[in-house]
């Protein structure tokens, strides 16, 4: 799925996912509530030459803290920080109407209720984490912030707000990396959760085709809408959720990468379309079960005509070279950025000549929310420099979209130690549905 990732809307924690270009609708974070490896994170502030970890909130606008942090119900209407020092205890600032909002989490506790309070007591916590040599100042502490919002899915932090904490003493640098670590990086069991939902996305994927072209074949009639209705119903007869109904797109909707069938406002399937199918979906259990995301598409023809073909090819070949990147590097222990491997999948639909049509990133990091908090594999729409890590996933996704028709074709890549694996099948041809 082509579509984005985290940003915030005012409200408790509203997540919303973003397009290629814009926004789909708001969904509740997923994912369970847990205390912070504290230990972890300061091991991962020492190896990256950092003084601490600052973390910042008014009225729930960051959900990336939160989930870090464990943060479950409570009033936090007031603007509160805490900072995890690479060395030492941590610290809490809050508004004494709220003095306990951050009691779930240990660390010494400041608290204020006029501005030159909450001004002062800030040097005071940023004064804890002052590396060795620096005198009584803070030194480079990680924020939700992206220098210039080229990362814009960590810029959770308000202008504003970095500014006091710069003025506080405190170079602040963007804590893109810090997040990956800790939100984008998968155990042994998501895994497990990734491959079960696979099973059945894909079974239901080839289910949904199969439907559109025997219907179409026996002279019935079905539009996009309803398939996408029998696609959901399948997924809750098998214990598969998601956060927003699949894609599903014929004719000119399939070069339409915002398209969204409702009841209202749906084409028929018709002998001769070209259908897009972008499904995803994670498995109910366990509590941080991560997303499988694919994009097929099909013809409801016998012979599939060479418009079609021709596209699907330059974008097969792009997202093969892009895959093929990503495990070339991890097997030579290379280390590789997102920007890279949009790179190697773009420069293929370029020398196509489609450079133009391809109109948005090549892929984006998965997790308990489909667009997670990793590396997106994006060089157009932002520059990714965040490294790809070992135990993340993400889906390599190109597409060539024209007014007549589009295709895409995603799969799902996930890294381990020494490889980096498709984990479900990969389309090689357009599947010609009706013989």
């Amino acid at each position: 799925m082509l579509l984005g990732n985290l940003n915030v809307l005012a409200g408790a924690a509203r997540i919303v996912r973003v397009c290629a270009t814009g926004e789909r609708g708001p969904r509740q974070s997923s994912g369970p509530r847990k205390m912070p490896d504290i230990a972890a994170i300061q091991e991962a502030l020492r190896a990256q030459a950092l003084d601490g970890w600052l973390f910042y909130d008014f009225h729930r606008r960051d959900p990336i803290g939160e989930h870090v942090l464990g943060l479950g119900a409570g009033m936090f209407t007031r603007r509160w920080f805490y900072l995890i020092p690479a060395r030492g205890t941590p610290r809490k600032l809050v508004h004494r109407i709220e003095s306990r909002a951050l009691d779930s989490l240990p660390g010494t506790k400041l608290e204020y209720a006029s501005l030159e309070e909450l001004e002062g007591n800030l040097r005071r916590l940023l004064s804890g984490a002052t590396r060795t040599g620096r005198g009584g100042r803070a030194g480079r502490v990680a924020m939700q912030y992206s220098p210039r919002n080229a990362i814009p899915y960590v810029s959770m932090v308000d202008a504003g707000t970095i500014e006091m904490v710069r003025r506080a003493g405190a170079q602040v640098v963007s804590s893109a990396d810090l997040v990956q670590r800790f939100e984008a990086t998968w155990s042994a069991e998501q895994f497990r959760s990734h491959e079960a939902a696979g099973h059945v996305v894909d079974r239901v994927t080839q289910g949904a085709f199969a439907r559109a072209a025997t219907i179409v074949r026996d002279g019935g009639t079905i539009s996009e809408f309803e398939l996408q209705q029998w696609i959901l119903e399948h997924f809750r007869a098998n214990g598969v959720i998601t956060d927003e109904p699949p894609i599903v797109a014929v004719g000119a909707h399939s070069g339409d990468p915002h398209y969204e069938p409702s009841a209202a406002a749906s084409s028929p399937i018709r002998a001769g379309d070209l259908l897009l199918l972008d499904i995803w979906g994670k498995t109910q259990s366990p509590e941080d079960s991560v997303y499988y995301d694919v994009t097929w598409v099909g013809y409801l023809g016998a012979v599939v005509p060479e418009k079609y073909a021709k596209v699907f090819a330059v974008v097969r070949a792009a997202r093969d070279a892009a895959v093929g990147f990503v495990q070339q590097s991890v097997k030579a222990g290379r280390t590789i950025q997102g920007w890279q491997v949009d790179r190697a999948a773009r420069e293929v639909v370029r020398k196509a000549g489609y450079a133009k049509k391809f109109v948005h990133r090549t892929g984006h990091s998965i997790g308990p929310n489909v667009h997670g908090n990793g590396a997106n594999m994006d060089g157009l729409e932002t520059r990714d420099i965040r490294q790809i890590l070992p135990h993340t996933c993400f889906s390599i996704e190109p597409g060539i979209y024209l007014p007549e028709f589009g295709i895409r074709s995603e799969v799902n890549v996930f890294v381990d130690d020494r490889e980096a694996r498709v984990t479900g099948p990969v389309q090689t041809e357009i599947l010609a549905l009706v013989g």
